[in-house]
């Protein structure tokens, strides 16, 4: 009866890019609140694994695991929807990568759009039926304040010479953008989908973007873990939050750059 009752009351929540310095801290920080099990959806075994053993150690949390998909290629993506059984009550889009120079993907996809931008689509789309039948369900995108410059007829830096700080700011707009398109495509299924800001940590990721961070992860995860977990979170979809608050978003606004955005990403 015991394991029964856990079994209905315990939440899942997936946490993407979660051997990296915030990921990891929102993985630890949600697996420390009551009633959660979570996964690590990451693309390298052996630091995923480690990971696992660090945030059971800190937590006390056996129900902590993980899985191996690469977000920036579909095909990985879509192997792990199919591979998976049972609800997923949030879903933290997290990981990014700001590599200094142009790469692309197996497929051909510029590596920082697929990673950081199509990666986020590609994950809310293979799991929506997840998330819908474990309605109410949530899902983060892990944005940034240090948005803008994207230019939809050139996503990808094949006219434009290719800059990683321009890329990320462009990636993190994209995000920003596609949480409003997913809200108002699942808002009837009780599935929320919110957007914010982390906090300047110290990362591989601000260290390539020459930003030395001025936060601890702990801090940095305190606001995609608030999302993840508190009220506000299910309450409201299609915002973008800073530092525990609202704040108006100009590039979510823009409804049919939205919509274009959103297109262009289904096609890829």
């Amino acid at each position: 009866m015991q394991q029964l009752a856990e079994a209905v009351t315990t939440r899942v929540a997936m946490v993407t890019g979660a051997t990296g310095a915030i990921g990891k801290a929102i993985a630890r920080q949600i697996a420390a609140r009551p009633g959660f099990e979570v996964v690590l959806a990451c693309r390298d075994e052996a630091r995923a694994d480690q990971a696992v053993r660090e945030i059971v150690r800190a937590t006390g949390n056996s129900r902590v695991r993980f899985e191996l998909v690469d977000v920036s290629r579909r095909s990985s993506v879509e192997a792990l929807a199919a591979r998976w059984h049972g609800p997923i009550h949030v879903l933290v889009n997290n990981a990014a990568v700001t590599p200094r120079r142009r790469q692309e993907t197996p497929e051909g996809v510029e590596l920082q759009f697929a990673t950081n931008v199509l990666g986020y689509f590609w994950m809310v789309q293979a799991l929506a039926e997840s998330l819908k039948g474990a309605a109410p369900a949530r899902v983060v995108n892990v944005a940034s304040y240090w948005a803008g410059g994207l230019d939809l007829t050139d996503l990808q830096f094949t006219r434009r010479p290719y800059d990683n700080n321009q890329a990320y700011r462009q990636s993190k707009q994209a995000d920003r953008m596609l949480t409003v398109a997913f809200a108002g495509h699942l808002r009837s299924s009780g599935v929320t989908v919110n957007a914010c800001h982390p906090g300047d940590v110290r990362s591989a990721l601000s260290g390539n973007l020459g930003f030395g961070g001025s936060q601890t992860p702990d801090e940095g995860a305190r606001t995609p873990m608030w999302l993840a977990t508190e009220p506000t979170g299910g309450e409201v979809t299609g915002r973008y939050f800073e530092h525990l608050k609202e704040v108006p978003c100009p590039y979510g606004a823009d409804q049919a750059a939205v919509e274009r955005l959103y297109r262009t990403c289904a096609r890829l």
